[in-house]
């Protein structure tokens, strides 16, 4: 099964919705509720990211019946250090989206914590793909 999503920039009203439809596919699919809340979590993080630091991007998403491969790749700045930004409490949120409540620094650590294959591939002025993979068992 292959779903799409789009990202828009600075769109915080409609943040999680792909996860949240996601999380609605996978209870069809009487996938483990433990499984759908660490898929949930990892792709609302990946979708705020590129909602509050990219220029829009797309949510791919591809379950079969032994996992979910998650994509969200986006047009932006680029992480000029992706090992700087794996760190909790590292943030680049302008003070207008940590005014919102988000930039806490814990997206990319939160989806590193909840899926089971993680890549990040970044290039500045580019933009930035994070690859996430969960298994069902």
């Amino acid at each position: 099964m292959h779903l799409e999503y789009t990202v828009v920039e600075g769109d915080f009203v409609n943040a999680g919705i792909a996860s949240s439809s996601v999380k609605k596919t996978l209870k069809q699919l009487n996938v483990n509720p433990t499984v759908i809340k660490r898929v949930v979590v990892a792709l609302y993080e990946a979708e705020v990211n590129a909602i509050a630091h990219a220029y829009g991007g797309k949510v791919l998403i591809d379950i079969d019946p032994q996992k979910i491969c998650m994509t969200v790749a986006d047009k932006g700045p680029g992480i000029p250090d992706i090992a700087l930004a794996m760190q909790e409490g590292y943030s680049t949120a302008r003070p207008e989206v940590r005014d919102m409540g988000f930039g806490a620094g814990m997206g990319l650590p939160n989806m590193q914590k909840n899926v089971d294959h993680l890549n990040v591939t970044s290039e500045v002025n580019k933009g930035t793909t994070v690859e996430m993979e969960v298994y069902f068992q």
